[in-house]
């Protein structure tokens, strides 16, 4: 089991390879000395993916060499979707949308059931076990379609490519690969220029920022963000019956918001999630390619952004959570981060909302462990709250168990 310091003990172990005092990594961080202490020493956590980034940029490497992931997996559908992950990487190596095996591929009918339910086990249920199995052998289908197919097959296939990639990208980040999930999502974005459907391309787009932001590349994440939104926000009208574009973007809008609050920009936050909420009130609860764009969502980023990375905890949390229908989320996925971005934002008060946090994060795990118990800033909450409690409690012992954590001494 983890001591639940992996993020503070990489800190401290990179800056000293480096040769670096804490005042430099403070300086390069926008940190202090003393913060910088406390968290090689474990007694502040990194509460925020913004921190995270300012941390493997003054120290010039990876997030993922300051998380340490992929983590031993705490729950066996983890187990299970890791089992999967070779097989998605294989295919995602072999095939090109220039160059694939010469294999014979299932008739692309026979392939769009399987991937609809994949989908739907990715973000509907966070069942990334279920997701990722056969991922590998359908994404080959796919690539060889798309590349040997006639006109017509090409173009379709193209645009199941795009679907999923998607769903590889899931399957991989959140079961700790991000740098793999940056590979899917990078393929589904050509296929989706390929395709010639803006509806593709925003999703495909959306996705691709996300997984730039993923492995701390937020100066890249905005740049590709906003040439996404160049290219498809005058073909977003949510009063056309096809929404599609409408809801791409929507996404597009909400990323950029969340990749600008990590770096600090309030303002720029506030106008894409403006510009969100606007493209929601048109659509309406919406669900193209699964991905759930509507006001019930947007109320889970506004959390996100506004709550936890923009730092105005609590207050956020209070005032939007309440008007979230959770019926409308109609995802395991969404529910998770509504209450596991709520438990952020509770601790960010600084004790007086913990108890309340530990709840929160507890319903953020019986909705989605897979989701909840591999991520890494989650796991260092876990740790904050539990360092923070006046007395052992049920809650928080079972969540230091389902994360695999110890007692903090």
């Amino acid at each position: 089991m983890s001591d639940g310091n992996e993020i503070g003990q990489a800190v401290k172990a990179i800056r000293r390879r480096r040769g670096m005092k804490q005042e430099t990594v403070a300086g390069l961080a926008g940190l202090t000395k003393g913060y910088i202490s406390l968290i090689e020493n474990g007694k502040r956590r990194v509460d925020s993916r913004g921190l995270l980034d300012r941390l493997a940029h003054a120290l010039g490497c990876s997030v993922l060499d300051l998380t340490g992931e992929p983590y031993a997996p705490m729950h066996r559908h983890v187990a299970d979707a890791l089992r999967t992950v070779p097989d998605v990487q294989l295919a995602l190596a072999d095939c090109t949308l220039d160059d694939v095996p010469d294999l014979p591929a299932r008739p692309l009918a026979a392939l769009r059931e399987p991937l609809r339910i994949a989908h739907a086990n990715y973000m509907d249920k966070a069942r990334y076990d279920l997701a990722g199995l056969g991922l590998g052998r359908l994404l080959t289908d796919l690539h060889i379609h798309a590349v040997t197919g006639d006109s017509d097959t090409r173009r379709e296939a193209m645009g199941l490519l795009v679907e999923g990639c998607i769903v590889a990208f899931g399957v991989t980040k959140n079961v700790g690969h991000p740098d793999l999930a940056l590979t899917a999502a990078g393929r589904g974005y050509e296929a989706a220029l390929k395709s010639g459907d803006p509806a593709l391309l925003a999703f495909a787009a959306q996705r691709r920022g996300q997984a730039f932001q993923r492995v701390g590349a937020v100066r890249r994440a905005g740049r590709e963000l906003e040439r996404a939104l160049a290219e498809t926000v005058d073909l977003a009208d949510p009063s056309n019956s096809d929404t599609r574009i409408a809801e791409g973007v929507g996404l597009l809008h909400l990323t950029a918001a969340l990749n600008a609050a990590r770096g600090g920009d309030a303002s720029a936050a506030h106008d894409h999630l403006q510009a969100a909420d606007e493209l929601a009130t048109w659509t309406g609860e919406r669900n193209a390619l699964a991905q759930h764009f509507g006001p019930a969502n947007l109320g889970v980023w506004r959390i996100s952004v506004l709550g936890v990375e923009l730092k105005e905890g609590a207050a956020v949390a209070d005032a939007v959570a309440p008007t979230i229908n959770v019926a409308d989320l109609a995802s395991a996925d969404r529910v998770a981060m509504l209450n596991a971005d709520s438990a952020r934002a509770l601790a960010l008060e600084g004790g007086p909302r913990d108890l309340d946090a530990v709840r929160m994060l507890d319903a953020a795990d019986r909705a989605a462990p897979s989701r909840v118990r591999q991520d890494p800033v989650l796991r260092e909450l876990v740790s904050t709250l539990d360092s923070r409690a006046p007395r052992r409690t049920w809650e928080l012992n079972s969540l230091r168990n389902r994360f695999g954590l110890v007692y903090n001494q």
